[in-house]
């Protein structure tokens, strides 16, 4: 099986920044393309300055003849079209000012009067880092989760909050430890499934004014220090041992008013404690090792000395 090859610094370098700056994939084509502007605009200028007179197109650069203007016009073409895949949505500003929703498609975009953002609205998943958190009762632990949530109003997801990824992560990093910190530790334990409903509800109030929609929160794990599972060790094993002692006492209650009650027939019926030792017997010597001990009473054994004697 192949494994995986060592990341390099370079790639961890750029994955770093990406996380830190999600939108900056964006900005590098945002740039590139003013760059393009640029250079167009530059070309242009000599063919602005000069009269459209037929005689002086001969005079100018090939690239300003009838021929030319063709792929000029398809690179000025790129330049206005925008395309929104199935999976965004494209919020128009016009002069700084917003316009509106674009739906998916190809959008036309007037450089420099108008700037298209685009705001993927698939269902994401943010994964929570460990946060330190004390319990109700005073108990420290490390808890972690999973966020699932996505962009149901694109235009509020952009204008309301700067960057709503990295804000929905702080809200429901700050809501884990509040919410932590209002159970003791057996509620967060056994009922984490309640805890995680309460997260949830709490971060979707707080970002749908963003236009975001939570849809679930999950604690992956809930990590103790050494000591307080060895406390918890001890808890458990001396729960099971008053659970054995609680058992063997009741067998040994249910074992006695058996014997009672088979004492009570045996006493009722005449020979039949007499039979019940001749089953004992007759159990004992089918094993030869079993050593069978008698006990007569002493009135016995004086009773048999008379008769002997007479």
């Amino acid at each position: 099986m192949n494994s995986k090859p060592p990341e390099t610094d370079q790639e961890k370098l750029l994955r770093e920044l990406k996380e830190q700056n999600p939108d900056l994939g964006r900005k590098v084509k945002g740039f590139a393309r003013w760059v393009i502007i640029f250079i167009v605009l530059v070309n242009l200028f000599p063919l602005l300055t000069e009269s459209f007179n037929f005689s002086k197109m001969q005079e100018l650069p090939p690239l300003f003849s009838a021929i030319g203007f063709i792929p000029l016009a398809i690179i000025v073409l790129v330049i206005f079209i925008r395309q929104v895949n199935q999976y965004e949505r494209g919020i128009l500003f016009t002069l700084g000012k917003y316009s509106k929703t674009v739906d998916p498609g190809w959008r036309i975009v007037i450089p420099i009067f108008q700037s298209l953002t685009k705001v993927d609205i698939r269902v994401k998943a943010v994964d929570v880092p460990d946060q330190e958190a004390m319990t109700k009762d005073n108990v420290s632990c490390r808890i972690n989760a999973v966020i699932y949530y996505k962009v149901k109003d694109a235009a509020r997801a952009i204008i309301e909050v700067e960057n709503f990824r990295n804000a929905t992560a702080q809200l429901a990093q700050t809501t884990m430890r509040n919410v932590v910190g209002e159970v003791p530790l057996d509620d967060l334990l056994g009922k984490r499934d309640a805890v995680s409903k309460k997260i949830k509800l709490i971060v979707d109030a707080a970002t749908d004014p963003w236009g975001i929609d939570v849809s679930n929160v999950e604690l992956k794990d809930i990590g103790l220090n050494d000591e307080m599972k060895r406390v918890m060790g001890k808890e458990a094993e001396a729960e099971r041992e008053k659970r054995a002692v609680i058992i063997k006492a009741e067998g040994e209650v249910i074992a006695a008013e058996n014997i009672s009650k088979a004492a009570k027939m045996l006493s009722g019926a005449d020979g039949a404690l007499h039979l019940r030792t001749l089953q004992a017997v007759n159990d004992l010597s089918s094993d030869q090792s079993n050593t069978t001990v008698w006990m007569l009473p002493i009135e016995a054994l004086r009773a048999l000395e008379r008769i002997a004697r007479k």
